[in-house]
């Protein structure tokens, strides 16, 4: 697959294991997975076909890991992001002492009232690293990195899950434990 192919064809399967199922005629578990032969089959169907071979380059070298196959390689899952209904079943865990949230500077006055919300997803995702997480501030705007104080917010009680790519998330972030530049 070309880069620009692979690009694609991960853009399609962030929308089908993420968001729209139906988009390839596939249906997600109670916590988020598919059979892999049901997929490349609705990928077909769809007009995106996909072989497996396809499909494990796509999840074996996705910069921000997006998916993950299960440990038999017989099924495939988004590792976050759902706007479906879906129980990842992460355990929670401690967060390091900061992380990190990018956002666009159009949202700063309503982030300084309400912290930050999960809007449409399960979630609030934050990260360990800044790079990425400025990266995806950029994609609404003039990006901003905020900083989270994760170890305050958790020795308060609020609870951390942490996906299999690296990505924490948590329900909501009061604006209290939030750092702005």
């Amino acid at each position: 697959m070309t880069p620009a192919q692979t690009t694609r064809a991960s853009k399609f399967l962030s929308l089908v294991l993420r968001h729209e199922p139906g988009a390839a005629h596939v249906t997600l578990d109670s916590a988020g997975w598919t059979a892999v032969e049901t997929l490349l089959a609705g990928c077909a169907h769809a007009g995106r076909p996909l072989s497996r071979a396809d499909l494990e380059h796509i999840v074996g070298t996705n910069a921000k890991k997006r998916f993950e196959f299960s440990v038999d390689g017989l099924r495939i899952r988004a590792s976050q992001g759902h706007s479906v209904e879906v129980a990842l079943e992460y355990a929670a865990q401690a967060p390091p002492e900061l992380l990190f949230h990018g956002t666009a500077t159009r949202f700063l006055d309503s982030i300084r009232v309400k912290g930050l919300l999960k809007m449409q997803r399960h979630h609030v995702h934050l990260s360990a690293e800044t790079r990425v997480t400025l990266e995806v501030g950029a994609r609404h705007g003039k990006p901003v990195l905020l900083t989270i104080l994760a170890s305050q917010m958790h020795n308060e009680g609020h609870v951390f899950y942490r996906s299999t790519n690296g990505v924490w998330r948590i329900e909501h972030v009061p604006s209290f434990f939030i750092h702005f530049p």
